[in-house]
């Protein structure tokens, strides 16, 4: 039997997967942050440059301060940062020293571990991302295996680039990750064991989406196979397109005859925490999943689900939601086999989308597909169609980029802002709209304090302040009465 040690990503993945990104702020992961920390959790998946950028323009919160003070919150658990390598927030990859800066600022915001995942398995560019990250005082490095399905992506397709990865000094781990939740059990058997037998005693991960009900199954094998830490979320973020339940997965293991060294009470506080979170907010809950063998071939990620079925909507157009289904494979294949874990997946299905609900098939070809094909994010696993090349680069707006003159360096991106701003602040101005800076400067500091009990108090004080007519709100229960006057007007409350 196994000790398994546990990685909780309710805060990033699990919000990403099924809550867009966008349903905690900073005052609500801080509420519940003590009690994370005494889990027992191997780390906590905390951000990555896009949640950054989401703290900022949704939330107007300085993920920064976000990011310091969860550290200082959880001085027992290290706070888990997902790269792709040499590209912060912006698509594009960066210059190398604006990443290293980038780094160097994340290492002392508390960043502690970090996964270093190139969509394109480019080994070059991941061990130097490792490099930088060590050299800049990252403590604990973990090389990605992104999991897919396709002719090349075999056991020995795997086998051989850990073989590789494995020979650089600044890896610390290895981590297997499914986004698309496809790897089923007799898969595992064969492939789990093929990357261990060539990492060792190295330390190795399992992140397996629950998109098509398969990741509980192969979550209860894999410590047999070698996998010694599994990714779990917890309660409404949990399952659904998440990941597989953190109390169901301790409770399986450990009748398995496995250990699993956890505060299963502050696992239950938690758990109840975020239920209220949810039901006070109107967030979905993640359910269990049947198996839909369609996610074989579309292979989206749970963000991707969740972000383009939420943009069909807005656009009035859910009923195409099974055509793009349909066209993100066909999509997938025209451009040599991308895996599907970012910024390939909101790539492919952003082209999709506009295949499907534009006048004609690449009408409308966003400028990141445009790159893609002239070789910006690396070389595709397979040639990309020549019909598809050929329409995309015959097209003014390709000739444009191909002109564009290469990554601004350092020195040259900080003449653009004045001397006086923070290294921090320095690197969100760099790679985002000035406006949206501006606005998460002006609100100033995060809340530090969220009680979902008080949601429907404070929605009603809002919408009374929206009302100036309303003059007077008595709120009565047992033992408690408020009353709220209007016009300069105050009452006591008792209790």
């Amino acid at each position: 039997m196994a000790d398994i040690r546990l990685v909780d990503v309710s805060i990033r993945d699990g919000n990403q997967s099924l809550w867009g990104a966008t349903g905690l702020n900073t005052a609500k992961i801080l509420e519940i942050a003590p009690v994370i920390d005494r889990v027992g959790f191997q780390a906590i998946d905390f951000t990555s440059s896009t949640h950054m950028a989401v703290a900022a323009r949704y939330a107007k919160n300085d993920p920064w301060e976000r990011n310091r003070l969860m550290h200082r919150a959880c001085p027992n658990t290290p706070l888990q940062y997902i790269t792709t390598g040499m590209r912060f927030i912006a698509w594009e990859t960066a210059d190398p020293d604006f990443m290293r800066l980038a780094y160097r600022r994340l290492v002392a915001n508390g960043i502690e571990r970090y996964i270093v995942l190139d969509p394109m398995h480019d080994l070059d560019g991941l061990l130097s991302a490792a490099r930088v990250i060590k050299e800049e005082g990252g403590r604990d490095v973990m090389a990605a295996l992104t999991y897919t399905i396709s002719a090349v992506h075999d056991d020995a397709f795997y086998a051989g680039l850990a073989r590789e990865i494995v020979k650089s000094p600044h890896i610390d781990r290895i981590y297997l990750k499914d986004p698309a939740g496809m790897l089923m059990p007799d898969r595992a058997r064969t492939l789990i064991p093929a990357i261990k037998r060539e990492i060792g005693d190295l330390p190795f991960e399992l992140h397996s989406h629950c998109t098509i009900g398969l990741s509980a199954l192969t979550y209860m094998m894999a410590p047999e196979l070698g996998i010694s830490i599994l990714h779990v979320a917890v309660g409404p973020l949990a399952n659904g397109t998440s990941l597989p339940q953190a109390a169901r997965v301790v409770a399986n293991l450990r009748e398995l005859g496995h250990r699993v060294d956890i505060d299963d009470r502050a696992l239950a506080q938690m758990e109840d925490y975020f239920t209220r979170l949810a039901q006070a907010e109107g967030l979905p809950f993640g359910r269990p999943e049947e198996f839909d063998a369609a996610f074989l071939r579309h292979q989206m990620p749970g963000g991707a689900v969740t972000t383009f079925k939420r943009q069909l909507k807005e656009m009035k157009q859910e009923h195409r939601w099974p055509a793009m289904v349909e066209e993100v494979p066909r999509v997938r294949a025209e451009l040599g086999y991308p895996i599907m874990v970012t910024p390939f997946p909101q790539m492919v299905c952003t082209q999709a989308l506009f295949n499907v609900t534009g006048k004609e098939r690449y009408g409308i070809i966003p400028d990141e597909i445009i790159r893609y094909v002239l070789g910006r994010f690396g070389r595709p696993t397979a040639p990309v169609d020549p019909d598809v090349r050929d329409r995309i680069l015959s097209s003014p707006r390709a000739r444009e980029i191909q002109a564009e003159p290469p990554p601004m360096s350092l020195k040259d991106m900080r003449r653009q802002f004045p001397a006086s701003i923070s290294d921090d602040e320095f690197l969100l101005r760099a790679v985002m709209p000035a406006q949206q800076v501006d606005a998460m400067i002006a609100a100033g500091p995060s809340g530090r304090h969220y009680n979902p009990d008080a949601s429907p108090l404070l929605a009603l004080l809002r919408e009374m302040k929206a009302k100036p007519d309303v003059s007077q709100v008595v709120i009565e229960k047992p033992d408690f009465r408020v009353s709220l006057k209007g016009r300069g007007e105050s009452a006591p409350a008792h209790g």
